[in-house]
C-alpha cells in the first residue's frame, strides 16, 4: 500500500539496455496516483527500453522501482501485473478471431474477476465496443481495435496504466477520444498513467507531467497542458 505522501510509482536513477549496451542512463520520475505522465521523444530516444524496464520485461543495470510501496526492482512481469500495473503495446494488439465480448471476458476470467461487472467498466469508458460486441476484433478499424487494447487492460482495474505509443495509425477523431479516455481514467478512476509517443500535442496537452526523452536521458520536463506543447516540441528539436 503506497504511503499518502509516496507516489505510487518511484523510478530511481534507473539505467538498463541490452547486454553490454547502456540504452537508458540514470531516469528518475514518478507517478502519482490519478496522474497522467508522459514521455515524449524521437524514434531511437529509448522510450520503449524504457517502458520495458518498467514493466520487468528488461533488468536494470542500476537504480531503484518501488511500485505501490513495494521494491520491484528485481520483481518478475507477471508480479508487476498482479500488483496492479497494465501494459498496452503498440500496435491495437487483441485476439482477431474473437469478438469483442470474447476479448474482454477472457481478460477478466485470466484474472478471475466478475465479468459482467467489469465488462461494462471497461466498455463505459468506450461505447463503440458495446456497439460491436459480437463482431470479430479482427474486423474492427486500428482505431477501434486501440480502444478495445485498452478496454482490455482496464478489466484488470490497474493501479497504473502503461501505454506504448496508442496513437500509431489511427484516424484522428479516434486519437481524441482515446486522449479523453486517457484523462477520464485519471481524474475520475483515480488510475496513473505512463504515456509514451512521438505526437507531442496527444500527449503533453492534457497530461500533469511530461518529460522528453533522447538518446537515453530526460533533456527537458515540466508540468503538462496546452501551453507546454510548443515547449516540448522545441526540446525535441535540440
Amino acid at each position: 500500500m503506497t504511503d499518502a505522501n509516496q507516489p505510487m510509482l518511484s523510478v530511481q536513477g534507473l539505467s538498463t539496455g541490452y547486454g553490454k549496451v547502456t540504452v537508458i542512463n540514470d531516469i528518475s520520475f514518478a507517478v502519482d496516483p490519478g496522474q497522467w505522465v508522459s514521455i515524449v521523444g524521437n524514434n531511437g530516444a529509448g522510450k520503449t527500453t524504457l517502458l520495458k524496464a518498467v514493466l520487468g520485461l528488461l533488468p536494470v543495470s542500476s537504480g531503484k522501482l518501488v511500485f505501490d510501496g513495494n521494491d520491484m526492482t528485481k520483481a518478475a512481469p507477471n508480479q508487476r501485473i498482479r500488483a496492479g500495473m497494465a501494459f498496452v503495446p503498440q500496435g491495437q494488439q487483441s485476439f482477431g478471431t474473437m469478438t469483442v465480448d470474447e476479448n474482454l471476458h477472457v481478460v477478466a476470467d485470466r484474472f478471475g474477476v466478475e465479468s459482467a461487472e467489469r465488462y461494462e467498466e471497461a466498455v463505459e469508458a468506450f461505447p463503440v465496443l458495446k456497439e460491436f460486441r459480437d463482431r470479430r476484433a479482427g474486423l474492427l478499424s486500428g482505431g477501434q481495435r486501440q480502444q478495445l487494447a485498452i478496454a482490455r487492460a482496464l478489466i484488470t482495474r490497474p493501479k497504473l496504466m502503461i501505454l506504448d505509443e496508442p496513437t500509431e495509425g489511427i484516424q484522428p477523431n479516434i486519437v481524441a477520444d482515446i486522449q479523453c479516455s486517457i484523462r477520464s481514467m485519471s481524474e475520475d478512476k483515480g488510475i496513473g498513467v505512463i504515456l509514451v509517443e512521438q505526437k507531442v500535442q496527444f500527449a503533453v496537452e492534457r497530461a500533469d507531467r511530461y518529460y522528453v526523452l533522447a538518446a537515453g536521458r530526460f533533456i527537458a520536463a515540466g508540468d503538462g497542458g496546452p501551453a507546454a506543447v510548443a515547449e516540448a516540441k522545441e526540446s525535441m528539436r535540440v
